[in-house]
């Protein structure tokens, strides 16, 4: 794992809190996700329930030119606005609804929706409602992201030296 995602996750009592929900939800949809260890995101920024995400991944296969998670959002947690150089992600709405950000344009996105996400255009989401999203894309490259909260860069410049 980036030393990056290290520094963005939450530890402690905070993570377990967030774990225990997470799963309650999944259980209340009658999900299981795959025996992976979830990541417990909040950026570095302290403020989980507003900016954050619960992230399970599949497979990060760079050789072979996937990779694949599940995403998960509280209602009205943000996944902060960013873009990637390089990725190329296609999202589609397993359970719940989100708001959808691209390009400074909303939409409101449902169970069985599908966004296709070119590398480079600026996007986020918002729970509206708990909302479980899978994510297909091409791999997932250290330093990548490019997250628009300068909080957050210089969060990762400081990992950086």
């Amino acid at each position: 794992m980036s030393s990056d995602l290290e520094r963005m996750q939450l530890a402690g009592p905070r993570r377990s809190d967030a774990l225990r929900r997470f799963h309650q939800q999944l259980a209340e949809w009658g999900l299981k996700m795959p025996d992976v260890e979830p990541l417990v995101l909040d950026f570095g920024l302290g403020d989980f329930d507003r900016v954050g995400l619960i992230e399970c991944w599949l497979a990060n296969e760079i050789q072979a030119g996937y990779c694949g998670k599940y995403l998960f959002v509280f209602d009205g947690q943000q996944c902060p606005v960013h873009n990637h150089v390089q990725k190329h992600e296609t999202f589609f709405v397993v359970k719940g609804r989100l708001g959808m950000t691209v390009d400074n344009r909303c939409r409101t996105m449902q169970e069985g929706d599908l966004l296709a996400m070119p590398a480079g255009w600026v996007h986020s989401f918002t729970g509206v409602g708990n909302a479980l999203i899978l994510e297909v894309s091409t791999p997932c490259l250290p330093d990548d992201n490019r997250f628009h909260d300068p909080r957050i860069d210089a969060l990762r410049k400081r990992g950086a030296s």
